[in-house]
């Protein structure tokens, strides 16, 4: 695995041992209420609201906090929030993707620009990096739905792309526009997925050595503690023994 599905792992690690539970509920909220404002308050009639949803229940969001995220939708007092894509480099040059929901661009850009700025990286303009990477559905099973086989048949039959199975489970990939599909057809064969959501795929990475692994993950920290930014990925590439002195 590379780029972000090392990454992901190295986060759900962190996850579990500090407490940032809350912030991730209340992005979580957000997205959720965005879909639901932008479309139909029915999951079922909202692809985007039902992944929305799909992931916070696989994030253990509470089905309260889920529910009044999307009453909040339905209301006039809601806020308006803009999506924004910046993309700049980080240590060694590794590509970083920053999403973000903001009432308040400006604000936005300027922390995020100061972010890049104070940990060796530099914000860079729109399309400046996302050409090395690939939007794609991602689909996450654990190790217990299948062997890799199984698992594989599976997703082609579901119309997935293709399927990276280790030890941790099994990542699916898909076509963007084909993820809520998809993932409905393996909900069918394999029940509730781990994670369901789109990414972006890197197509080429960076290989970091400890010491800049060390710098980028101080910059996706800094980034994911501004309360505007809902995900940050990365190409970079690590050796095992780098991951490891991480830990």
């Amino acid at each position: 695995m590379a780029g972000h599905s090392k990454w992901a792992n190295i986060q759900h690690r962190k996850g579990r041992q500090d407490a940032a539970r809350s912030k991730l509920f209340s992005k979580l909220a957000k997205e959720i209420t965005v879909a639901a404002k932008m479309g139909d308050p029915d999951p079922d009639k909202n692809p985007r609201l039902r992944l929305a949803v799909k992931e916070a229940k696989s994030q253990s969001v509470p089905k309260d906090v889920i529910d009044r995220a999307i009453k909040k939708s339905q209301g006039g007092d809601a806020e308006n929030y803009d999506e924004i894509r910046y993309e700049g480099y980080g240590p060694n040059g590794v590509a970083v993707i920053v999403e973000a929901m903001t009432d308040n661009r400006n604000r936005t850009a300027s922390n995020v620009r100061s972010t890049f700025g104070k940990h060796g990286g530099n914000l860079g303009e729109t399309g400046s990096v996302s050409f090395m990477f690939e939007r794609k559905g991602e689909i996450v099973y654990p190790a217990s739905a299948g062997d890799d086989e199984a698992i594989f048949e599976a997703a082609i039959e579901a119309g997935a792309e293709d399927v990276e199975s280790s030890e941790d489970g099994h990542v699916i990939y898909c076509a963007d526009t084909d993820l809520n599909e998809v993932s409905t057809a393996l909900e069918a064969t394999l029940g509730e997925s781990d994670s369901t959501k789109l990414i972006w795929k890197p197509a080429t990475t960076t290989e970091l050595g400890l010491e800049d692994m060390e710098k980028l993950m101080k910059l996706i920290d800094a980034l994911e503690d501004d309360d505007d930014v809902q995900h940050v990925t990365t190409n970079f590439e690590a050796t095992d023994e780098v991951l490891a002195q991480l830990g």
